[in-house]
């Protein structure tokens, strides 16, 4: 799907990325989409969530080793729009709350 986000991001004020945190094999290409819809000059103002989903799975990384195999830290830093980033679980519900409160501060109302 990836090939065909450009064509959306002109109408988008904030974005969500979600990373399969439980599919190791798919970090580094997860973490390239990333730097491609960071980079998008339409996009260049709009908040992004990005969101480790499947905590709850006892084969993922811990969070720290998640963000710092994306480099999260050197990301966040020269990125020009604000970015977020949160750990859920979709299935047990564990992070869900930041998730809706990211969504009420940052999206067009």
């Amino acid at each position: 799907m990836g090939p065909i986000w450009p064509s959306y991001f002109t109408d988008c004020s904030s974005v969500i990325f979600m990373v399969d945190s439980a599919n190791i094999f798919q970090i580094s290409a997860s973490c390239i989409q990333l730097l491609s819809v960071l980079s998008a000059e339409h996009l260049r103002a709009a908040p992004v969530l990005v969101i480790f989903n499947k905590r709850d799975l006892p084969c993922t990384m811990s969070l720290v080793e998640m963000k710092s195999l994306f480099r999260m830290d050197d990301i966040i830093a020269s990125a020009p729009q604000p970015i977020t980033t949160l750990e859920v679980s979709a299935r047990s519900g564990q992070g869900l709350k930041e998730v809706l409160s990211w969504l009420d501060s940052n999206t067009s109302k």
